[in-house]
């Protein structure tokens, strides 16, 4: 069954997202104010909307893949947002990762306006959205969920229901605190190797299916090793993430020192004006050191 579906963002990860859906026939309906971002995907079959609430007055299904809360917010409940074209009972399907307890609030507004919400963090990026084998965590109503798993098998290989909303926000967090530690830990060892002077290219096939093996030091060793800094994340989104994480920490009172070591080392590249380049770019944390003495 062809689905009919509004994207709002269509930026690398939503239009990853995008070009899935519509390549899978479903009827895809996309805003962003970048045009050449909905022009990209048009070339793929979806249809432009003129506005957020064109496209979702046009859809049963609202997908967002947005970068903050209040960007959120907007999109949904701003001027010629969707709640200002959305039919009742059209369900919003929030990939964005963003704070838990904001999802809660804007899953309350949407509530007041006759609208569900599930939200749907990811992992995997964009090279596993275009092939459709994200991982993904859900929060909502069962029911709710259960519908939205309609759209997004076809990006999606694992989709678990984590709880209620903000459930799926809550497990993107911790997401990430294991993977921007993996990454760091995957750009020390690398330099470890290189500077013992082992091929540090070898590595990943050498402890393929122990216990050190990763998805992350599969893909990113072999990056580091050759500085391609070709761009499949932002450094700064993994401190916005990290600090979501250290949020909750502090309201749970749960102590995470690693995460706060793992934290600064991305707050300085950012500040170093590397927030917008991939994860590949923390081996730029390890260059200009001295050599040691004889």
């Amino acid at each position: 069954m062809t689905l009919k579906i509004a994207l709002i963002g269509a930026g690398a990860m939503g239009g990853a997202i995008g070009t899935r859906l519509a390549q899978t026939g479903q009827t895809l309906h996309v805003f962003d104010p970048d045009s050449e971002k909905v022009a990209e995907l048009v070339a793929h079959g979806a249809i432009a909307a003129a506005s957020a609430a064109d496209a979702a007055a046009a859809s049963d299904y609202v997908i967002t893949s947005l970068n903050a809360p209040r960007i959120v917010d907007m999109a949904i409940f701003g001027e010629a947002g969707v709640a200002a074209g959305a039919k009742a009972g059209t369900l919003i399907i929030d990939m964005s990762s963003i704070d838990p307890e904001a999802t809660k609030e804007l899953a309350d507004k949407a509530a007041e306006k006759g609208l569900r919400w599930v939200d749907s963090p990811l992992s995997g990026g964009a090279p596993k959205a275009l092939i459709g084998e994200l991982t993904l965590m859900a929060g909502g109503a069962a029911e709710d969920v259960a519908d939205a798993h309609n759209v997004l098998q076809h990006v999606a290989t694992n989709y678990t229901h984590m709880g209620p909303v903000g459930a799926g926000q809550t497990t993107k967090l911790i997401n990430q605190v294991l993977c921007g530690l993996n990454f760091l830990a995957v750009a020390e060892a690398t330099q470890l190797a290189l500077d013992a002077g082992v091929d540090a290219a070898k590595i990943p096939t050498a402890l393929k299916g122990g216990r050190a093996d990763s998805a992350i030091l599969q893909e990113y060793m072999p990056r580091y090793v050759e500085k391609d800094y070709r761009r499949t994340g932002r450094i700064d989104n993994m401190v916005k993430d990290l600090n979501g994480a250290q949020d909750l920490a502090r309201r749970t009172n749960t102590a995470m020192p690693m995460t706060a070591i793992c934290a600064e080392v991305h707050r300085l590249l950012t500040a170093k004006g590397l927030g917008g380049e991939d994860q590949a770019a923390l081996m730029e944390y390890f260059t200009g050191k001295q050599e040691l003495p004889e």
